[in-house]
């Protein structure tokens, strides 16, 4: 640095801490030195938030929240607006690449037992950010004010209408209207550009505040900070940067390539990222032969459906629907084994994780499927699967047999 520069920086951190913040967050946050691919995700998913703030911001520049207007903006966006296909492309596959490194990202936490002491506090800002995102995104899935968007949003939002004494009250405090219209499109406007990215923002530099706080986990799910050396620097940890700055140079790249390929040869995905129900102007008159949410949201969806109806009321489903997240809060109490890593657990766990997972991917397709059957059977059975993973979790991994962790890291 030149003289000026150290002067100037020497300027700023007397008023700000820039250079504190440097060290304690980058260039001496001490990682562990056993980092593998599984950790890509988090730092994508800080990418993948980026992309949706940038391009959201480019979008409402065209957009106009009027249950008259908003479709011909989208249409206006895609075919008149300078790059504008580009923009609502890298947006819309934005969010369903944001669901897919955050679903990731939990899956490490899991097989590596990153929710378990002294990271209780990081994991229910992690739920509490994919909250967040959920609500993001089905406020966002209303604004392009096509056919899948209008029904969708009605079915969602009369759910709150089966909470007895003030579901029908709720229900219409949430539309704005009696029925989903221009007032319920510039309330899931406003809370989808203002409110909800700025409580998503919150919460992640509070995800990383304490993350930065009691260390990062790793796969060995050792405690680095337990061995030091002479200066107080932990013996099996590196510099956040430059080793894994760099590092994750490399995640991103593979990323970038599957998102543009998506991007540019199949935004739509087959459907799966953008419906073909979507690119026709809602019509209130005119429901869709199969009304089902986005991918992200099916497994939810499923379970919903799999509850039968007490009283000619939904209710019990939308119980058990919020409650598959609300479990998640405990996950960090309810695990009872005195190991983190799936690498030192024994079949119990490894086998409950299993099952976990296949439930969860096959309640997300039977949630795309028609509730009637063998379907309504399947998502039944998966959905007990599914609960069962954290209600029996106390008794099974306390009696895991377990092997030993060692006192360093394993890298090689």
């Amino acid at each position: 640095m030149t003289g000026k520069m150290q002067a100037l920086l020497g300027w700023v951190d007397a008023r700000f801490p820039l250079t504190k913040m440097w060290k304690e967050h980058l260039s001496e946050y001490y990682a562990p030195k056993n980092f593998n691919f599984w950790y890509f995700f988090g730092s994508l998913a800080l990418l993948v938030l980026v992309n949706q703030i940038v391009t959201g911001i480019f979008l409402t520049m065209h957009y106009k929240p009027d249950a008259e207007l908003a479709f011909a903006s989208v249409e206006y966006i895609m075919r008149d607006v300078d790059w504008g296909w580009l923009i609502r492309y890298l947006h819309s596959t934005g969010a369903s690449a944001f669901f897919i490194v955050v679903y990731l990202h939990m899956y490490r936490g899991l097989i590596y037992g990153s929710y378990k002491k002294p990271r209780e506090l990081i994991w229910i800002f992690g739920v509490l950010i994919y909250l967040a995102l959920m609500a993001e995104a089905f406020m966002g899935y209303l604004l392009p004010w096509g056919q899948m968007s209008y029904w969708g949003a009605q079915v969602i939002v009369n759910l709150f209408s089966t909470v007895p004494i003030i579901g029908d009250d709720l229900s219409v405090w949430i539309r704005g209207d009696y029925v989903i219209g221009d007032a319920t499109l510039n309330r899931f406007f406003a809370f989808h550009v203002i409110a909800l990215p700025l409580v998503l923002l919150g919460l992640v530099v509070a995800h990383i505040l304490a993350l930065h706080e009691v260390g990062s986990n790793n796969p060995d799910g050792v405690e680095i900070k337990k061995n030091k050396d002479a200066n107080g620097i932990p013996v099996d940890g590196i510099p956040f940067h430059p080793y894994y700055s760099v590092k994750d140079i490399v995640g991103v790249v593979v990323f970038l390539i599957f998102f543009s390929l998506v991007v540019f040869f199949s935004p739509e995905l087959g459907g799966w990222f953008l419906e073909k129900d979507n690119f026709v102007p809602a019509n209130p008159l005119k429901t869709p032969e199969h009304i089902v949410p986005l991918w992200y949201f099916t497994p939810f969806y499923a379970m919903l459906r799999a509850v039968p109806p007490m009283f000619s009321s939904q209710f019990p489903g939308v119980i058990v629907m919020g409650a598959a997240i609300v479990v998640m809060f405990f996950l960090p109490w309810l695990d009872r084994s005195p190991v983190k890593s799936v690498r030192f657990r024994g079949p119990y766990f490894k086998g409950a994780l299993v099952v976990f997972i296949i439930s969860f991917i096959a309640l997300g397709w039977l949630g795309t499927q028609p509730a009637e059957g063998i379907y309504t059977t399947f998502a039944r059975i998966f959905t007990v699967l599914y609960f069962a993973f954290f209600l029996l979790m106390p008794w099974y991994t306390k009696a895991d047999p377990t092997k030993p962790v060692p006192e360093r890291v394993t890298f090689k």
